[in-house]
């Protein structure tokens, strides 16, 4: 089979690997299509995703889709030919939480996830022509939700997670700082719940074009000068630049709630804080997901459009020059053609 590998920073390459088979328990699944995300960029221009460095070549990708292909032993309630997606994390070790967290397992300490160099062996992605996984990790497409659409299920997971963490958003004004794919998913995922106004913020006109799209009813456009909304009850800060946690938190109204679910780095940096005290803002992380990948495939099932995000797709062979795009400001979601649709 093929599969995009990254070897080190700028070198991606379609390496050939054996087929994998089946054990007990798992299913192989020929794959269809993936999306790119910012750590698979990560990989390819540095080596190295936050903390997790390459220490050998990684077959990347966790956004991924396709078609049981074979079953291994023991292997029940799925069929060959079923169009699924796959939940990319798998708990290493003692799964116990404490019960103040049960049930949260995106905080357990040790989870390997697809397209993961934390760990030593790393954790190959579904960037490949074929892949097995746990039986458990399936999530089956439900009839009239393509591969295609199934790709972005683990991104929408992550969005309605974040959606989640804000409580009840019924009848409620949402600002979504940064229209990149997780923020414009953020913005889907928050009208799907039934916000009644979402506003989206972006330095982008054609990322807040997309934001529109996907259910955005009001957009500023900061590189036009707009300014950002104030007093907004629930803020969604998905950009994950430092700079711009100072706007956020101004916008955010007192006694408000400011969602974290763009990814800030793990290195000092220099930010305006002073509101989070003054406000009594409540600042709340979020964190990949636990299920809601389950909840991402009914919402796409029930009719939940997210394919105005995709704005590229690209072959397998053509993995470098799709991960370039990726990592530029003319893109929102790029996909790669795993295998056929």
């Amino acid at each position: 089979m093929r599969a995009a590998v990254v070897h080190g920073p700028g070198d991606v390459r379609i390496d050939t690997r054996p087929d994998p088979a089946p054990g007990p328990g798992e299913v192989l699944v020929a794959m269809e299509w993936g999306g790119i995300c910012g750590s698979d960029v990560a990989y390819w221009r540095h080596g190295a995703s936050g903390t997790a460095v390459l220490k050998h070549p990684l077959v990347l990708g966790h956004e991924v889709a396709g078609r049981v292909a074979g079953l291994g032993p023991g292997v029940t309630g799925v069929e060959p030919g079923q169009p699924v997606t796959v939940h990319p994390a798998e708990p290493v070790g003692d799964t116990t939480l404490p019960a103040r967290i049960a049930g949260r397992t995106n905080l357990l300490p040790r989870v390997r996830y697809f397209g993961s160099a934390a760990f030593h062996p790393h954790t190959d992605g579904g960037f490949s022509e074929l892949r097995v996984v746990r039986a458990d990790q399936l999530r089956p497409l439900p009839d009239g939700v393509s591969t295609r659409q199934g790709a972005l299920a683990e991104p929408l997971a992550v969005a309605l997670h974040a959606v989640q963490r804000a409580g009840d958003v019924t009848g409620r004004t949402v600002l979504v700082n940064g229209a990149g794919p997780i923020g414009c998913l953020v913005a889907a995922a928050a009208k799907h719940r039934g916000a009644a106004t979402v506003i989206a913020a972006d330095v982008t006109t054609s990322a807040l074009a997309i934001a529109r799209r996907l259910g955005a009813d009001e957009v500023v456009d900061l590189a036009a000068g707009d300014a950002l909304p104030e007093d907004v009850e629930l803020v969604f800060e998905a950009s994950g630049a430092p700079a711009a946690l100072g706007g956020a938190l101004r916008a955010t109204a007192r006694g408000g709630t400011l969602v974290q679910v763009g990814n800030l780095p793990g290195e000092p940096a220099t930010a305006v804080l002073g509101d989070l005290v003054t406000r009594e803002i409540t600042w709340i992380g979020s964190y990949r997901f636990v299920d809601e990948i389950t909840d991402a495939v009914r919402a796409l099932g029930d009719g939940l459009d997210v394919s105005p995000l995709i704005t590229h797709t690209f072959d397998l062979d053509q993995a470098g020059e799709a991960l370039a795009v990726a990592a530029g400001r003319d893109s929102c979601k790029v996909l790669l053609r795993l295998g056929d649709s």
